[in-house]
């Protein structure tokens, strides 16, 4: 998984999410800083009111009845999540020295970004890509 610090970053830097069932998200800033929330059809379910969508939680007691706007939720994308958004870029993951590092090849040229783990590899090339808004290269 991402660490919260990413994701934030990611979401700040303009990375919309469309939730569905199985995502994860945290709520920073809300003495739940260290719990991670998975979207379920049973107990944690986005819903939509004329203004705008909200993350409900359902079916546990200590949230039973309240809602958060999915604007204020932190998403933490999954690997699989963010090699797909990272589209025509992505050319390969590799393991080296006890890190992963993830190779993108876009208009300006190849990039490298080095991590612990591949889905924060991943989530540095991403952020790289919105930031600078670099053009894909085509698949």
């Amino acid at each position: 998984m991402i660490p919260v610090t990413l994701a934030v970053r990611l979401h700040r830097a303009g990375l919309q999410w469309h939730p569905a069932p199985g995502d994860r998200f945290a709520m920073p800033d809300r003495d739940l800083d260290d719990d991670v929330f998975v979207l379920s059809d049973m107990t944690i379910q986005v819903y939509d009111t004329p203004d705008e969508q909200l993350i409900g939680f359902n079916g546990t007691v200590e949230w039973a009845l309240d809602d958060i706007a999915v604007h204020e939720a932190i998403w933490l994308p999954r690997e699989d999540q963010l090699r797909d958004l990272l589209r025509g870029t992505f050319r390969r993951l590799e393991r080296e020295a006890g890190a992963y590092r993830v190779t993108l090849e876009t208009v300006d040229g190849g990039r490298a970004f080095s991590a612990q783990t591949a889905e924060e590899a991943y989530g540095h090339a991403l952020l790289h890509l919105i930031e600078s808004a670099v053009a894909p290269v085509a698949p």
